[in-house]
């Protein structure tokens, strides 16, 4: 058994750590599954607890200034306190939930670019914490998100980049302190009006929200502006449903004069939870 991880913490001679997951890819609502190795060091050590935690990196607004950082936005303990005997080994299993919002950083097999993602192994002993090394995991799409993102695809746009915000999106219930902006570059049937569009998705065990910013173009005598739309869209109209068509009928919605106004269910996809679509959204925080 091989360990990476000297924990500097705790000074020369101190324990170490390796964490190993089983599999590196998993998605939303799923669990990543593993182990977290134990190695003592020249003297006994106790343990205070073992953490661990899904760490990315979001992009934060600050005074004139915007600056990625690094977010820990899902943590579990999974050990208390115990007692490392010198040169003993000792394995942890874990199962640690993804949660349903967790963003997506695999798309067709290939890294989103803009995308991070990682878990952090914590070990406390006797008041000082060792932040491990992050071990890099792949959170790919659940159906529905693929049904959607392939719309894209199929309708013409070209991925741009992703990255993460910091702040929550009005009128939307969210769990996590970010959101996730997919960017894409216009299709040409769209590009007379449109320069970009971001897509965001909000999941839930029921479903997902589905927000979309036009970068709308100027005319000549207006100038541009960004609309919205925002649409609800439960995960068992995955495969009930014509995508294309539907994220066609979005996209025109958004972009038409009273796109920014409103937005709701489309067609004859229901949306979760009982309601169809609220009216009224925006995207900054707060």
């Amino acid at each position: 058994m091989v360990f990476k991880k000297m924990m500097s913490a705790f000074g020369v001679g101190g324990p170490s750590v390796d964490t190993v997951l089983n599999n590196p890819n998993t998605r939303p609502g799923l669990s990543l599954d593993g182990q977290v190795n134990l190695l003592g060091g020249e003297t006994p050590a106790k343990i205070e607890q073992v953490v661990l935690g899904l760490v990315t990196r979001v992009e934060i607004e600050g005074h004139d200034t915007e600056y990625a950082g690094t977010v820990e936005f899902h943590r579990m303990v999974v050990s208390g306190p115990l007692e490392l005997a010198p040169k003993q080994q000792l394995a942890i299993p874990f199962q640690l939930p993804v949660p349903w919002e967790t963003p997506i950083t695999d798309v067709y097999g290939q890294r989103l670019h803009g995308m991070t993602m990682g878990v952090r192994t914590e070990v406390a002993v006797a008041r000082a914490v060792d932040k491990g090394d992050l071990d890099q995991v792949a959170v790919h799409p659940l159906p529905v998100h693929e049904r959607i993102l392939d719309a894209f695809q199929r309708l013409g746009f070209q991925f741009k980049n992703a990255d993460l915000e910091r702040g929550q999106i009005y009128g939307v219930q969210q769990t996590l302190p970010f959101y996730q902006e997919i960017e894409f570059f216009a299709a040409p049937q769209y590009a007379q009006t449109v320069r970009e569009v971001e897509l965001t998705f909000v999941t839930s065990q029921y479903g997902v929200d589905v927000v979309l910013e036009c970068d709308k173009r100027g005319g000549f005598l207006s100038s541009g502006h960004d609309s919205y739309g925002r649409y609800q869209i439960a995960h068992t109209d995955a495969d009930r449903l014509d995508w294309t068509q539907v994220v066609d009928g979005w996209l025109r919605e958004t972009t038409s004069h009273y796109g920014s106004m409103h937005a709701g269910g489309f067609g004859h996809a229901p949306a979760y939870g009982g309601h169809q679509g609220h009216h009224g959204h925006g995207r900054g925080p707060d």
